[in-house]
């Protein structure tokens, strides 16, 4: 039998090792890319939920100062109708002022967006920390597929070890930003 239609065991091993790191570098690639998408839209999440905070501020802001000074006028007021009238309104405004800075109800008083905007930050950063994470992987197991392809043309034995402990890294770093993002800080 000639040699041209030998194929040499140890390549079996090699495709075999180079198949399961393809695996999960798409994986890899694939989680990273939803980390990115969910980090992205959380920021766009908190960005919009911060102006909202922030006019609610203003408003609860303008209506306290308006009651106050309302209220001074009601001190100086001409008739006891006059004055009750200005008293209610006061009552409202600040009844008003009271709801902008706490709404349960709808979940948009100041103190609920602040949290709601902060609760998104957070989100977004574990997203950001799981992004670098798959990064890392996909980085380790793509140069580890590289050094394996390059075992089977030169046959160097040190390039297969080295594209299997490559890819244990790139599977550890896929777990750690699965489950743990924030365990490990490279970045």
């Amino acid at each position: 039998m000639s040699g041209a239609g030998h194929v040499d065991p140890s390549n079996k091993k090699v495709a075999l090792l180079i198949a399961v790191l393809a695996a999960f570098l798409a994986f890899s690639e694939t989680l990273g890319s939803s980390a990115q998408t969910e980090a992205l839209s959380r920021n766009i999440e908190a960005s919009n939920l911060w102006p909202f905070f922030q006019a609610k501020t203003i408003r609860m802001t303008t209506l306290r100062t308006a009651a106050e000074s309302l209220e001074v006028d009601a001190a100086n007021a001409a008739t006891p109708e006059a004055k009750a009238v200005i008293d209610k309104r006061v009552a409202s405004w600040k009844k008003t002022a009271e709801r902008y800075d706490s709404e349960p109800e709808t979940n948009e008083g100041r103190k609920e967006l602040s949290a709601r905007a902060k609760a998104s930050e957070q989100k977004r950063d574990r997203a950001l920390a799981a992004y670098h994470q798959y990064e890392v992987a996909s980085g380790a197991l793509q140069i580890a597929i590289v050094l394996a392809s390059a075992n089977v043309i030169t046959g160097a034995a040190f390039l297969m070890w080295g594209a299997a402990g490559l890819g244990v890294v790139g599977i550890i770093f896929t777990l750690i930003g699965f489950f743990a993002p924030t365990a490990v800080h490279l970045f």
